[in-house]
């Protein structure tokens, strides 16, 4: 295959970018948070609907709390392993692309909002990996990511027997209690909600002006970069 692509354009090599934990992440994480906001937003505005003369069969509501838990469990383990592999993974996913703790970061940052919000600027912002505004913004959903967790577990802890949520029981009081807990879980359901929107829209605009595989890249992993721009990236 890259040959191919190779012959129809020597500027053009496939580089591999996206490592298969990452893309495993990546769409686990989108799954989880679908299930957590459609069994989230019933859980606060639950439906009064019956499907039958049986109690059994008028237990959807239990049934929706006991998918939103397994969903947390899993969205939170997913997390903490995305956590560990900001450290072991390959040079597009390590935390220091992240955190921008550089003056070219932070320009590379103005550039992309020249490009995607102001519209200042036409064409596409050269990277291989995430443009370092998008990583900056993927920062602040680690933060929101973790404050859900925190949040949503520890409103967990009063009812369950298990001792993992009550790990977590001490942040729900640091807040002011279950009311304040449940208001800001329930305010970053509409973060995750309005995240998603304009990421799903960023990935189709850049896929369009970059026409590098964007999307494609979170399937296979693989994006068709110049070989000057791969060549100055890993200088």
């Amino acid at each position: 295959m890259e040959q191919n692509i190779l012959r129809l354009d020597p500027k053009l090599k496939l580089v591999y970018v996206w490592q298969q934990p990452v893309r495993i992440f990546h769409w686990v994480n989108a799954l989880s948070i679908l299930v957590l906001c459609i069994t989230g937003y019933l859980i606060g505005a639950p439906l009064a609907i019956q499907s039958g003369t049986e109690a059994s069969f008028n237990y959807w509501f239990g049934v929706n709390r006991a998918i939103h838990f397994i969903a947390a469990y899993v969205f939170f383990f997913n997390f903490i392993f995305r956590l560990y592999w900001a450290f072991v993974g390959n040079k597009y996913s390590t935390w220091n692309n992240y955190v921008p703790y550089k003056k070219s970061q932070w320009k590379a940052i103005w550039e992309v909002l020249k490009i995607d919000i102001f519209q200042l600027k036409l064409g596409p912002y050269e990277t291989i990996g995430h443009n370092y505004l998008a990583s900056t913004t993927y920062l602040a959903t680690f933060v929101a990511f973790l404050l859900q967790s925190l949040t949503g577990f520890g409103l967990y802890a009063a009812m369950s027997p298990s001792w993992f949520p009550k790990l977590f029981a001490w942040f729900v009081p640091l807040l002011g209690g279950d009311m304040a807990a449940r208001h800001i879980h329930h305010l970053l359901m509409w973060v995750f909600i309005l995240f998603a929107m304009i990421h799903i829209y960023l990935v189709f605009y850049h896929d369009f002006i970059e026409r590098n595989g964007v999307t494609s890249s979170m399937i296979g992993g693989w994006k068709f970069i110049e070989q000057h721009e791969e060549e100055d990236k890993d200088k």
